[in-house]
């Protein structure tokens, strides 16, 4: 039930420490999302390199693009449901909204399956990288250890609650994405050779069979590790469906110029070779070799014919960015594997247990322990590469075919819907839209999926094992505990104790210029202090009827952006946390009951206007989200307007 109380009177905003307009460390705009986008999606190649041209030989380029294209349809799908939904869970989300729960949770069961391979894989190829300054690094067992002692530090820093610094992380991937661009440059200049790799390297059907060609497709795609960070910008952009879907087409076309080109150079510089046993290239063989499947791009800098202390200078600086974004990378991982399990547990298909915080931390410890740190180490003791690579695809190309459906269901749910957002290219038939990149993306992400089950017996026994152990338990919970139908849809109960600092974790406030909203967001700030919560500042652009939903107004954008930057500016005195969201509606009212609901908003804290003779305290937008609010509702009035 709604709820509205009047606020107190507050002080005067101190304007004269409002910040300004600021740039790109508050990932707002296209070239922050792209760059965050691109920090999680291009670190695989200092991994997938080396696997893919293990199994798919002089065919390594064409993999790359074949998998390419299945990304661009992913990333398009992932586009849609993330602007739809503007919530963390990714496919899981999608197939809540598409589906039921049970579906649900078999992606967010295939998604944690991603982050713990994305953690093991990421941390196992650290010390590849830093065997620049130690050689044994980049075999067994040594790696093995480097791998663990990169899992263990990570985690307990992210128990202690250490903050990511996003200046760094966004600097880190530009500089990747110009290091990575710098290799295929140079490489075109001194070592690409067209004959070798259009003609020399390929044997259809033999170097690699035909078996392995399509094997190393759905392998190839864990070179897209980090699309489902793509669920969580959301929440960091203000103008979602403006910004996500131009940044994720960056993203694409970023990574698919380097995956393409950089393919090419590396069996330039290291082409494939007849031996006695058949064909091989270095870049897909062990260390214990002779070759660079461990390291692959260093392998490439070693002969990309640099000589002297120019090759040394070049092979310390990659190996240590190297080392450094997949650092990275595994934090995000470790963090996307908290994430997802308190998600999970929020909706009831994981035990309570695992939302609740430390409680000196207020971080997840159970969570970050049992599946970033101790799962995750005991798929990296093996020190497998290939089995890593054949358990992500595994996983994602299940995670991803979930989520191609879920939006085609969607669409079929929402023909009626002039509004809704949709990525085109579609096909009308029968009054539906029908999605030709989430078609397309299905059928490419559900036939990869089929080849790996099909030809690798250990990742799919191992595959189908996890599972079956999540549903099992999964319905045993909802069945013994829960008490509740494993299709519905539940939210956890209040949390009592030293974990209650998350129950109120989603507060949104709705702001626009004027002394109203300055009073509402002081409010939600204190209440967010006391909590420790976070706050979604959301302004509303309405757009008239006689314009497109998504047609620039530049007046009351540049209104909007000012509530949404005083609204900044006082949770920064505060000393909290607030994601900054702008949306185009023709009805105020609706889109801040809709963006509550997709947020799964604990309570609602936003202002009243001022009262004038004859005017009701209440204006028709409060009123509605009083109504039809999915959440509790607080009307902050100050003095003159409670009167």
């Amino acid at each position: 039930m709604s709820s509205a109380p009047l606020g107190t009177p507050v002080p005067p905003l101190r304007r004269g420490r409002r910040r300004r307009a600021q740039g790109l460390e508050r990932v707002l705009g296209t070239p922050a999302l792209f760059a965050t986008a691109y920090g999680n999606v291009g670190s695989s190649i200092y991994y997938a390199l080396g696997l893919v041209a293990g199994i798919a030989l002089g065919l390594t380029p064409l993999v790359f693009v074949i998998s390419g294209l299945i990304f661009a349809a992913t990333a398009a799908t992932y586009t849609e449901g993330t602007v739809r939904y503007p919530e963390a869970g990714g496919s899981s989300s999608f197939a809540r909204h598409a589906f039921n729960e049970l579906v649900s949770f078999g992606a967010a069961w295939a998604q944690m399956l991603n982050y713990i391979i994305t953690i093991a894989i990421s941390a196992f190829f650290v010390p590849h990288y830093l065997s620049i300054f130690w050689d044994p690094l980049r075999e067994n067992p040594w790696d093995i250890v480097g791998g663990v002692v990169v899992v263990v530090v990570l985690v307990l820093l992210n128990i202690v609650g250490i903050r990511e610094a996003a200046r760094l992380n966004i600097f880190l991937a530009v500089i990747d994405f110009a290091t990575q661009l710098l290799l295929v440059i140079v490489g075109f200049a001194l070592v690409f050779h067209p004959q070798i790799v259009f003609e020399s390297n390929i044997h259809w059907g033999v170097a690699p069979t035909w078996s392995a060609f399509f094997l190393a497709i759905p392998i190839a795609m864990i070179a897209y590790t980090g699309i489902e960070t793509v669920s969580n910008l959301a929440e960091e952009a203000r103008d979602p469906p403006r910004d996500i879907p131009r940044s994720i087409r960056w993203v694409a076309g970023a990574v698919f110029a380097i995956y393409f080109t950089l393919p090419m150079i590396a069996l330039s510089a290291l082409p494939v070779r007849t031996t006695a046993g058949g064909y091989e290239t270095l870049l897909g063989l062990p260390p214990e070799e002779g070759g660079f499947k461990n390291d692959p791009v260093l392998g490439l800098v070693e002969n990309l014919g640099l000589h002297g202390q120019v090759l040394d200078a070049a092979k310390i600086y990659v190996g240590i960015l190297a080392a450094t974004i997949l650092f990275i990378a595994t934090n995000a991982g470790v963090i996307g594997a908290s994430r997802i399990t308190y998600a999970m547990a929020s909706y009831r298909q994981l035990p309570e247990v695992f939302r609740r915080l430390h409680p000196k931390f207020k971080t997840p410890w159970l969570s970050l322990v049992v599946f970033a740190g101790i799962v995750s180490v005991a798929v990296l003791l093996p020190g497998q590469t290939d089995f890593l690579g054949d358990m992500y695809a595994f996983g994602a190309m299940l995670s991803f075919t979930i989520a191609h459906v879920s939006i085609v269901a969607l669409r079929v749910r929402s023909r009626d819907d002039p509004e809704a957002f949709q990525v085109k290219p579609s096909i009308r038939i029968g009054g539906i839209d029908w999605p030709l990149f989430a078609l397309f993306g299905a059928l490419g992400t559900g036939l990869a999926w089929v080849v790996v089950i099909v030809q690798k017996p250990g990742p799919r026994w191992a595959g189908l094992g996890w599972l079956a152990v999540g549903l099992l338990g999964y319905l045993a919970y909802r069945r013994f505990v829960v008490r509740a139908s494993p299709t519905e849809t539940l939210h956890a109960p209040v949390i009592i104790g030293p974990g209650a600092a998350l129950e109120y974790r989603n507060i949104l406030a709705p702001v626009k210029p004027g002394r109203a909203s300055e009073e509402a967001i002081d409010v939600a700030c204190r209440l967010a202090a006391e909590r420790g919560a976070r706050i979604a500042a959301l302004s509303v652009v309405v757009a008239p009827l006689e314009l497109p939903i998504d047609a620039v107004i530049e007046d009351e954008e540049r209104r909007a952006y000012e509530a949404l930057d005083a609204a900044a500016a006082i949770a920064e005195l505060y000393g909290v946390n607030v994601t900054e969201r702008l949306v185009r509606a023709r009805h105020a009212g609706r889109a801040i009951v809709d963006e509550a609901t997709s947020r799964q908003s604990e309570i609602i804290v936003m202002g009243a206007p001022r009262s004038r003779l004859g005017v009701a305290v209440f204006s028709d937008t409060v009123d509605f989200v009083l109504k039809h609010a999915p959440c509790r509702v607080m009307v902050v009035a100050g003095q003159k307007a409670a009167a």
